[in-house]
């Protein structure tokens, strides 16, 4: 499932049992909301707490992603730098394999041909 699909997905059912819940817990407790002294209709209010709370879920994908995003960054800058390092110290011995590789694959093209 693709990343995009998956988050779709998970507005719709963050939603969904928002209002089911919403609704629930205002019937059942008989719950009034007032905004400036003018009660707000059930739905209207539910649908101001939907919307926090997938502003909510957005704002945590968003701290998820940029903390493991960060932390895949920081390993690859380590690898990399690891491999550099590894580079800059071995590059006379890698040099001395290059260019046996390139003389010893030229005589055996040259004697087969």
């Amino acid at each position: 499932m693709s990343f995009f699909k998956s988050l779709v997905l998970a507005i719709f059912a963050t939603l969904f049992l928002t209002y089911v819940l919403g609704i629930s817990l205002i019937e059942m407790l008989n719950i009034d909301v007032y905004v400036d002294d003018e009660l707000m209709e059930p739905l209207k209010a539910i649908g101001v707490s939907a919307l926090v709370t997938v502003f909510l879920v957005l704002a945590a994908l968003a701290i998820v992603l940029s903390v493991f995003g960060s932390m895949i960054f920081i390993t690859l800058l380590i690898f990399g730098g690891i491999a550099m390092v590894m580079v800059g110290i071995f590059w006379p011995i890698l040099l001395i394999a290059a260019v046996i590789w390139l003389l010893t694959s030229n005589s055996n093209k040259n004697c087969h041909a």
